[in-house]
């Protein structure tokens, strides 16, 4: 039995786990599946990275309320099990059967008791063991040759922490044996266990790791500290006592489990059964039909890939939707389905959201624009499917994810776009200007976008699957949809008033910067020409740094920074630059954008940048200036609306911490977790300083560098942004090797990787093509080779600030806030709050931007509040 190895899994714990990790599903038959679709995934997420030779699952006999092995009159505290929940755990085992999966249980024993007998026995006959359960209770089994593994499931997929023997020492300092006598005195809510009044974790760990048993500690009473536990002991032995009792496994059950019937097959093919295919079918489990499909293809069932997936989860009965718009009014709506073609006209859409509310899956282009004409039920959103979404995921370079694009990248067909249908002009301006004259070219157009999104979507999905996005796709990229809808729906509240005194402020200022200007050239001209500019600076008042070129010297901004320090007029020029920009995109652009209802409701695009960023448009509120106070000055405009706050929580230095946990650099990870400045720490390594004496100019070059480093930047570009030789630089950037060689190797490894790829991925799975590696031309593969070290950081990133804005805003909606996540901006959330959710609303931000992954680091985030965006951040 050498180097074999079995899962075994705690059924009620994971289901439990599962039901309450994703939100609820139901099938067409009103059955709820949230619980058995999240417990598959984690089976197979655990078999994939296992590579098990057996699997075994235990259950109670019935659903576990209160422990009864041998004191049934102890009932604790556990909450009943929720109907939706309950009624899923006799379809959980008819799954598990249908896979060939044996179920252990035993009357008279709970699933832990079967976990430790067999997983004892596992051990005695030579095999690896994986316990699988989110009941920490079940540390007490880890050994050298079990591994304890406690699933979480969180919004970007599952998440698994893994305990040996050794970890559970290290974890909690007590054996795994020891980890009983800890459960006796903390006890445990969840599990029943009483443990004894006034005695935490850190506590109960600290008295057993000196006494090493509950009896033994109670023998030194006296000694214990703090007072508190001692008293609490002395008063309550008998109730340590029994807890002990009740967190003690019994690993000598009188049950064997069949080897033989546990056995996974060749690549675990004993899992897909044409009676497991059908039944998800039946259950509209989408994604994992088109798993089972597959395999039970290739064991030789007679129905097509393609064919299996359009029978899956009512995709015979799929539809794909077009809804046709001017602006907020309604035109009309295309819908495709295998028959064919109907375009239903404005008075006509109650009738299609009747089918849209039928269909069990809805495909769609840019679905996001479409939701605020569909009027629909918050848990409708996992029967979507947006193929321009899936289509950007394939390839984020494209640019562009119309029908027409699609229609050619998945369909092989050449379609006309609706610019060239309609006259080579915006669709959006004409869809309804050309409407009641000419109806048969609109619905031209919405045919070929709903026939688009029907057909492709088998192909997009496909893909997804193959390149392993599938995941990314379903569980951060689709509701990502919803939120970004939400916000722009809710919008941002601004001041129209104090934008206007904003923009007079800054005109005088720049009025008053003209007349400067034009006093220190000795003449006036056109400070807005580069050509008329750099003739005054170069030829008329003879400054250094002249570049002429074929139209005249350049003034761009590295230029002129440069002279800046020594030349008032330099700094007047680059003051009025910022402030001409402030003052025509911002105080004089922005009013344009506000709404009837005094909000601004921007775009956020997800379908735009290579790395998976959200991006901001009409008006871009993500590139509003913070680096000079006149510029943050701009957030005081957008307040939160009466009677609410804003709170303003923002990740700290997220990207370093990716980098840290993705090159596994020791150092890098040790510095974040001693909670110290990791700007100065770089500097008193980097440096050879001491870290009391790294200077802020010292701690600002290592800042530069620790930044530096995740762009791919060169010894010129730190040279140039930190003003010193190129030959300084390039030591600097050596010394930072030298300090942190994990990261050298990581990015080195991400070049190579991307190389031979053709692509970089994220932590999540995301990828991001590199075709700039193959270039003949040296800058464009330097350009590739920064971008293969970067986009892994920056993309993880990205889609980790997803999977918080997602959780955000489902939590805030679910548990029944009023407060709503209004703005993100890179690393930040912005959250309108109302007056006396604010700590809840924090707690939340915290919750779930904290936990949004799982890093060798932690994740750390500001938080501020405020009556404005300039308070609140």
């Amino acid at each position: 039995m050498d180097n074999k190895k079995i899962v075994l899994i705690d059924g009620h714990s994971i289901l439990n786990r599962a039901y309450y990790g994703i939100p609820l599903l139901t099938s067409s038959d009103g059955v709820h599946t949230n619980a058995v679709y999240g417990f598959l995934n984690i089976l197979f997420k655990v078999l994939e990275e296992e590579s098990a030779d057996y699997l075994a699952v235990a259950f109670d006999l019935h659903a576990p309320t209160f422990r009864h092995k041998m004191y049934p009159a102890y009932k604790g505290t556990r909450h009943p099990m929720p109907d939706e929940l309950r009624e899923q755990v006799p379809l959980m085992k008819q799954m598990l059967t249908a896979m060939n999966v044996p179920l252990m249980m035993l009357e008279g024993y709970e699933a832990d008791d079967l976990l430790g007998t067999v997983s004892l026995s596992m051990e005695e006959k030579g095999l690896d063991v994986r316990v699988i359960s989110g009941d920490r209770d079940l540390l007490q089994l880890a050994s050298d040759r079990t591994e304890i593994r406690i699933p979480k499931t969180k919004a970007g997929g599952t998440e698994v922490e893994d305990y040996f023997a050794e970890q559970v020492k290290e974890r909690y300092q007590v054996t795994p044996t020891q980890f009983i006598d800890v459960k006796a005195l903390m006890g445990d809510a969840s599990d029943n266990i009483p443990g004894i009044p006034g005695v935490g974790e850190k506590t109960a760990m600290k008295i057993i790791a000196e006494y090493g048993s509950i009896e033994n500690a109670h023998d030194h009473l006296e000694e214990i500290r703090p007072n508190r536990a001692k008293e609490s002991l002395r008063n309550y032995w008998d109730q340590a006592v029994l807890s002990k009792t009740l967190a003690t496994i019994d690993r000598h059950a009188p049950f064997t489990l069949d080897l033989e019937s546990a056995e996974l097959g060749e690549n675990n093919s004993s899992l897909y059964t044409e009676e497991a295919l059908l039944l998800c079918r039946k259950l509209g489990l989408k994604t994992l039909v088109k798993k089972f499909s597959a395999r039970v293809q290739e064991t030789g069932s007679s129905a097509s890939d393609t064919d299996a997936v359009h029978s899956s989860a009512g995709m015979d009965e799929r539809i794909g939707l077009q809804v046709v718009y001017d602006g907020s009014e309604l035109i009309g709506m295309e819908i495709c389905d295998r028959d064919g073609s109907h375009f239903y006209e404005a008075a006509e859409c109650d009738e299609a959201r009747k089918r849209i509310a039928a269909a069990p899956l809805v495909c769609a282009i840019d679905l996001k624009e479409q939701l605020p004409f569909l009027k629909l039920d918050e848990e409708d959103a996992a029967k979507f499917f947006d193929c321009a979404v899936g289509a950007y995921l394939l390839n984020p370079l494209t640019g562009s994810y119309l029908y027409e694009d699609i229609a050619r990248d998945f369909l092989d067909k050449l379609l006309p776009s609706a610019q060239e249908l309609m006259g080579k002009k915006s669709a959006g301006d004409l869809w309804h200007s050309l409407f009641p004259e000419d109806k048969e070219t609109v619905k031209k157009a919405a045919g070929f976008g709903a026939e688009t999104a029907f057909s492709s979507m088998s192909a997009i999905a496909a893909k997804l699957c193959g390149e392993k996005m599938d995941g990314l796709f379903r569980d951060v990229e689709m509701p990502m949809v919803f939120t970004l809808y939400h916000m722009q729906q809710e919008g941002i509240l601004v001041k129209a008033e104090e934008l206007r005194a904003y923009g007079q402020k800054l005109a005088g200022r720049i009025q008053e910067l003209e007349k400067e200007i034009y006093d220190l050239a000795g003449q006036t001209f056109n400070i807005n020409s580069p050509k008329q500019l750099g003739k005054v600076l170069f030829e008329d008042l003879r400054l250094p740094y002249g570049k002429k070129t074929k139209t005249g010297y350049s003034t761009a901004a590295d230029v002129l920074e440069k002279l800046a320090p020594e030349n008032r007029i330099v700094q007047a020029i680059l003051e009025y630059r910022q402030l001409t920009k402030l003052k025509s995109t911002y105080a004089d652009g922005l009013a344009g954008f506000i709404s009837d209802d005094g909000r601004i409701h921007g775009k956020f695009n997800q379908t735009v940048t290579a790395t998976g960023r959200i991006s901001s448009a009409d008006p871009n509120l993500q590139n509003i200036p913070v680096r000079t106070e006149l510029g943050r000055q701009l957030r005081k405009v957008f307040v939160a609306k009466e009677g609410y706050c804003f709170v303003d929580a923002d990740y700290s230095q997220i990207e370093l911490r990716v980098l840290a946990h993705m090159s596994g650099d020791q150092k890098l990870i040790e510095a974040y977790n001693s909670a110290e400045d990791i700007h100065a720490i770089t500097a008193s390594q980097v440096f050879h300083v001491p870290l009391d004496e790294v200077t802020p100019q010292l701690r600002r070059n290592a800042k530069a560098v620790n930044f530096g480093i995740i762009y791919g930047q060169s010894s010129f570009g730190l040279s140039q942004g930190l003003s010193i030789s190129r030959q300084e630089a390039a030591s600097y950037i050596e010394q930072y090797f030298l300090t942190y060689p994990g990261i050298k190797a990581f990015l080195d490894g991400c070049v190579s990787s991307a190389k031979e790829k053709g692509y970089s991925v994220t932590l999540f799975g995301r990828r991001r093509p590199v075709p700039e590696l193959q270039s003949k031309n040296f800058m464009q593969r330097s350009f590739g080779e920064r971008v293969a070290m970067n986009a892994p950081i920056q993309g993880t990133a990205a889609d980790i600030i997803k999977i918080a804005m997602v959780a955000v805003d489902r939590r805030l909606r679910r548990e029944g806030y009023a407060s709503r996540l209004v703005l993100q901006v890179h690393d930040e959330l912005l959250v309108e709050t109302k007056l006396g959710e604010e700590e809840a609303v924090k707690n939340i931000l915290r919750e779930e931007m904290m936990g949004a992954a799982k890093l060798a680091v932690p994740l750390e985030i500001g938080m501020e509040s405020g009556p404005s965006w300039y308070d609140a951040h």
